[in-house]
């Protein structure tokens, strides 16, 4: 036996498992309901990340931003207007609103993140990469289309892979 050459010789035969089938963490509705928080509030994200961008550009640019209310240094009481944080006493600074708002809605965008990742059990990559999507602007619309319609595919391809209560 060990005369014949390498090709020759009788190999032991490996057996490759079969693919473990396809399982999700919840039910069909759960899946539903996660796809739909995550895509309300990608859209969300999104739309304020752009006005956070905006609201940046005019503040690092010419130092300007949206106050509401307040009195003008000059003694002009206005209601709403771009005007240099110097030369307002009081009311509304409103960037800042827009820098708060986005950061918590982002916190709520992550979590809509974990709980659709966690019911599709997917790597963990994935999850990185979907939370991307709220901080790199126009990305949450993309990386929502991307993942909803993937979601919806994976659902009707595999019927019987969600828990059944």
């Amino acid at each position: 036996m060990t005369d014949l050459p390498r090709k020759d010789r009788p190999t032991m035969s490996s057996t490759t498992p079969a693919p473990r089938p396809r399982k999700f963490g919840g039910t069909p509705a759960q899946i539903r309901s996660a796809a739909a928080f995550f895509r309300v509030f990608a859209y969300v994200t999104g739309v304020m990340l752009l006005l956070l961008v905006l609201e940046m550009v005019f503040k690092y640019f010419w130092q300007l931003e949206l106050f509401i209310g307040g009195q003008l240094l000059d003694g002009t009481a206005h209601t709403i207007g771009m005007h240099n944080r110097a030369e307002v006493a009081g009311g509304f600074n409103a960037s800042l609103g827009i820098l708060i708002a986005h950061g918590w809605l982002y916190v709520v965008y992550l979590f809509a993140d974990f709980r659709l990742w966690s019911l599709m059990r997917w790597p963990f990559s994935r999850f990185i990469t979907i939370a991307l999507g709220g901080v790199v602007p126009f990305l949450s619309f993309i990386t929502e289309h991307k993942v909803h319609k993937e979601v919806m595919a994976e659902m009707e391809n595999h019927p019987k892979a969600a828990k059944r209560y």
